[in-house]
């Protein structure tokens, strides 16, 4: 694979980057391990539960190294972490928008930081314990679905550039959840082939983003608190609790009775405004992406059908994407979905394979 035979594994502790490091270092390439410590734990305190980037994590990674028998480093990335991640995260809320800092977190930090790593280790590749794949075609590198349709990951790394994916190995892309679990086991890591998994963002104290917010902008309760709820129509029906509170679809927490259910359909943050609407008022026939990363194929020239993901889990719809410009595109959906939401990512899928992605601008 390179000439040193070196590849540098993104390890977080659990089960998957274990597996990976574990079968490159049998295939008897020298692999050097790392972990990246993003987070002020001095500051996070013990409320945050998520696993994937806690101290315990860390030095589990370390322990694992040192086990199985390779270099591991711990890199601090707090500070990018904090710039790049967490506060652009308050900026969407704050401008009415729903992010995913799961994504931007994967292409600025971990990759960003592994590729420097491996400079500096001089290694060529890059791996990780994501469950997808990686092809190419025409010289341009993409990603492709995993084996393992239930953990398919290819939605979060949309934003990988084509020097980045180049550089880049899934080992775990042709194989399952179960199988990754039974390899960690039969080597003799069963405590981590038991480590339960977290999805929870992992900045956020108990996956409570409002309380987050809260605590990270003094007297943002008091200055927005008692906007208006209107309906479509713009009728004021009620008082809210700000609008960063609230996201597209969102039906439960309203502490509003109209008597039938009603749904966020618009956040205006210029007016700390929310509009409610019946169910069938979140349908749509498209939207626009802007911030747009091209994978499969350089540019659309022309109207492309693809499947089109608006959230993570959600079932693919089928679409046709439409280059409109300055790095921005036009996706018509075939029939109506709901619950899009600004700042969000649409990735869309040409049957198994990533042509591209990027972030949710509007609907329509």
């Amino acid at each position: 694979m390179s000439k040193s035979g070196k590849i540098l594994v993104g390890m977080s502790g659990g089960v998957d980057s274990t597996v990976t490091a574990l079968l490159l270092h049998e295939q008897g390439y020298e692999v050097i391990g790392v972990t990246l410590n993003i987070l002020d734990y001095n500051y996070t305190g013990e409320r945050v539960k998520n696993p994937c980037c806690s101290l315990e994590s860390i030095m589990g990674a370390k322990e694992i190294a040192d086990y199985i028998g390779f270099k591991h480093i711990i890199v601090d990335v707090k500070n990018e972490f904090q710039n790049k991640v967490v506060s652009k995260f308050i900026d969407e809320y704050m401008s009415g928008r729903t992010p995913n800092p799961c994504i931007r977190c994967n292409s600025d930090i971990k990759w960003g930081e592994m590729m420097r790593q491996a400079d500096i280790y001089d290694c060529e590749k890059i791996a990780t314990g994501h469950y997808s794949k990686i092809n190419e075609l025409n010289g341009r590198y993409f990603l492709s679905r995993g084996k393992d349709r239930l953990k398919d990951q290819s939605y979060f790394l949309w934003d990988l550039n084509q020097q980045t994916l180049k550089r880049t190995i899934f080992p775990l892309g042709n194989l399952t959840k179960p199988e990754v679990r039974s390899i960690a086991f039969t080597r003799g890591h069963t405590t981590v082939a038991n480590k339960q998994e977290n999805f929870d963002i992992c900045f956020v104290p108990d996956n409570d983003y409002r309380l987050f917010l809260k605590e990270q902008i003094p007297g943002l309760e008091s200055k927005y608190n008692g906007g208006n709820y209107i309906d479509v129509n713009g009728n004021i029906l009620g008082k809210h609790r700000g609008y960063m509170h609230y996201t597209i679809g969102q039906r439960k927490g309203l502490n509003i009775a109209l008597g039938e259910p009603v749904y966020v359909v618009k956040i205006d943050a210029k007016t700390n405004t929310i509009t409610l609407g019946k169910r069938e008022a979140l349908n749509k026939n498209g939207l626009f992406v802007k911030d747009v990363n091209m994978m499969k194929y350089a540019t659309i020239d022309s109207p492309l059908k693809v499947s089109t993901m608006v959230r993570y889990k959600s079932a693919g719809i089928l679409s046709r994407v439409s280059n409109t410009g300055n790095n921005r595109l036009e996706i018509e959906f075939e029939a109506n979905i709901q619950g899009i939401a600004p700042g969000q990512s649409a990735v869309f899928y040409e049957g198994e394979d990533v042509v591209g992605g990027g972030i949710i601008e509007e609907s329509f």
